[in-house]
């Protein structure tokens, strides 16, 4: 059976970058330079190919590192092993700290924090958990008051599905891989947008290794996180981003994140769904130049 490891070594291009990182290989992509990093942190089911149109706009400005968060594209896929009673390594609290390591294994202090949809998620709880490795934040229709950041399988169904994993598993594989198509183009407001080469991309990075059983694992860790209840504590100059038509987390969701953090900022992209950075690359660039510019001098 093909592992991680092998489409590591088959599909990694010639800028794809690797480190070891909070158990995991992380694949990554830089550009720019400087002493200012930026982070960027794509969304569920997508890869860092999701920030491929600003990634070198981006640059102009500072050091740009996109990566491929756990579960998705070239990143490795660990599984626990047998009797592994250990916390995840996909619940959102170790991702963040998968986040504030991965700061610091790359040479910076700190950085500027770029999360899109569940991206943006772990984004916001890493600056909650470890503010002193973030110096911003922008927020891209980032789920904070639905979906990932307020999901929780209950106890009873959890011990169920852990007892029953092959089962899960291939129900999770089949399910995602016929609704695969369908639920990343709702994402774009204008789906014609959206070629089918670039689609059929993104579901092979995803589909790769033992995808399904890392999936599943991300599932049965995921928590309700209670974020609202922590946003009036948070001191990092925050901008907030969202689509006019984001159908994922309707806009007032954003404009509500916007208003309880102090000081943030909100900019609506027109024209754009759940994922302006991919839609409207240029747009999106254009609404948060000036957030960097004050951040970066």
């Amino acid at each position: 059976m093909d592992t991680i490891e092998s489409y590591q070594t088959q599909l990694a291009e010639a800028d794809s970058q690797f480190i070891e990182v909070g158990g995991f290989r992380l694949h990554y992509k830089r550009l720019g330079s400087g002493e200012n990093l930026i982070l960027l942190l794509h969304g569920s089911f997508l890869s860092l190919k999701s920030w491929s149109g600003v990634m070198a706009p981006l640059a102009a400005h500072a050091t740009i590192v996109a990566f491929d968060r756990p579960v998705c594209g070239l990143t490795s896929r660990p599984l626990p092993k047998r009797g592994d009673s250990g916390p995840s390594p996909y619940s959102a609290v170790a991702q963040s700290e998968l986040v504030a390591d991965l700061i610091a294994a790359l040479g910076f202090e700190r950085a500027i924090l770029v999360g899109s949809s569940t991206g943006g998620t772990i984004a916001l709880l890493t600056a909650l958990n470890h503010s002193e490795r973030v110096r911003g934040l922008i927020l891209v229709d980032a789920m904070v008051y639905s979906g990932y950041a307020t999901s929780e399988v209950p106890a009873p169904v959890l011990a169920m599905m852990r007892g029953a994993k092959p089962l899960f598993t291939r129900l999770m594989g089949f399910l995602i891989d016929r609704l695969y198509e369908k639920a990343i183009r709702k994402f774009w407001y204008r789906q014609e947008r959206l070629s089918d080469a670039t689609l059929a991309e993104f579901k092979r990075d995803f589909m790769l290794g033992p995808w399904d059983k890392a999936f599943l694992e991300l599932f049965l860790a995921t928590r309700r996180l209670n974020l609202d209840a922590r946003l009036g504590g948070l001191d990092i100059p925050t901008l907030v981003v969202t689509g006019e038509h984001d159908r994922a987390v309707k806009p007032d969701e954003s404009e509500r994140l916007a208003q309880a953090i102090t000081g943030a900022e909100l900019r609506v992209i027109a024209d754009a769904g759940h994922l302006p950075q991919e839609e409207r690359p240029e747009a999106f660039m254009a609404a948060i130049e000036d957030f960097l510019a004050r951040l970066i001098h």
